[in-house]
């Protein structure tokens, strides 16, 4: 079952990229941008808990009534960065949230035309590539039998640092070289499949809480890959973005989200143990409770709307090829505002 339905998946992922190359090429934009509305496309895992916190608390709403407006504000539940640049620029939500390395893709493609750039991180966080094959200690130990479950094949920032890493050990020439094996499965399945074993998935490269409970609830699972590894240090692999129509139209709106978000991140700093109450009840997560507040109070992971070494990836998939513009500043990618002007 678990085969076949990644054989689905992994069909549709291609499906997607395919209609995004084509929605990039025309003039698609939203003709009814207007203040006081924002729609935003989220995902699964504790990297989304700035919006669990800002939804729980309406903190949008709150900074709104600051500024003099209403909004209303609307959320959309999805998987992977192909469905959220899908959703984006067919004007279905305003903003988006994925990895680096779909946004760097959006912001390539719509250059000159919806124009796409970041609007906020979602704070630092390490991804671990799990696999619950005893005999894998590294990518290197991979072989054609394995199927490596992630968000998107070749779009999602799992993949794009999977592809990374693999430059980094087989060359540039092969930076695709574990494509072939990856499929594309929502985080929740992926970590299942790990958990119990026995399934053509044999690898997950996801995100907290998930790859916390794999390790946890498995003994044979281990962590080959650390995302913060390739990325030399803390990194924000998760981040918002916009088209340049909405920045431009819907001012009053945009900034009462990023204050909104900044706002939740020294809830979250504050309020752990509440944070983790509103990500159980926001996810309907069944989660270890205490597992879960491990990961948010990990060392390692930072909530805050400030980007952090985000440029590296953008130059590697610009050396090979994904990119045909090379992003050589935060400013070429992201929108200008003080809460993000002094990240990187």
């Amino acid at each position: 079952m678990i085969k076949k339905s990644a054989r689905l998946l992994r069909r549709q992922a291609t499906a997607l990229l395919g209609g995004l190359a084509l929605m990039a090429a025309l003039p698609v934009g939203r003709a009814d941008a207007a203040e006081g509305q924002l729609r935003i496309a989220k995902q699964f895992g504790v990297v989304y808990l700035l919006l669990n916190v800002a939804e729980d608390q309406k903190l949008i709403e709150k900074h709104g009534k600051q500024a003099g407006l209403d909004i209303k504000v609307e959320y959309l539940q999805l998987s992977g960065g192909s469905a959220v640049n899908d959703a984006l620029l067919s004007g279905s939500v305003d903003i988006g949230s994925a990895g680096i390395g779909p946004l760097f893709t959006l912001w390539d493609r719509t250059r000159g035309r919806q124009n796409v750039r970041g609007v906020a991180s979602l704070g630092n966080f390490p991804y671990y590539l799990v696999s619950n094959r005893p005999d894998v200690k590294s990518i290197a130990d991979l072989t054609d039998k394995d199927r490596i479950a992630l968000p998107a094949v070749g779009v999602s920032v799992q993949s794009r640092i999977l592809q990374w890493a693999s430059a980094k050990l087989w060359g540039d020439k092969d930076f695709a070289r574990l494509d072939r094996n990856s499929v594309a499965v929502p985080h929740p399945e992926a970590a299942a499949a790990i958990i119990k074993g026995g399934t053509e998935i044999t690898a997950h490269f996801g995100v907290p809480p998930f790859q916390e409970q794999e390790l946890a609830e498995n003994p044979s699972a281990r962590v080959i890959l650390s995302s913060y590894d390739v990325q030399g240090g803390p990194a924000s692999s998760t981040v918002l973005y916009a088209t340049e129509k909405f920045y431009q139209t819907s001012p009053k709106t945009y900034q009462a989200f990023v204050d909104a978000l900044d706002e939740a991140a020294r809830f979250i700093a504050a309020n752990p143990e509440q944070a983790a109450d509103i990500y159980l009840k926001a996810n309907n997560s069944r989660v270890d409770r205490a597992l879960l507040l491990k990961v948010i109070k990990n060392p390692e992971v930072s909530f805050k709307v400030e980007p952090q070494n985000t440029l590296g990836l953008g130059q590697f998939m610009h050396r090979v090829g994904a990119l045909k513009n090379e992003p050589k500043s935060l400013s070429d990618y992201f929108f200008v505002n003080p809460r993000v002007a002094a990240g990187s």
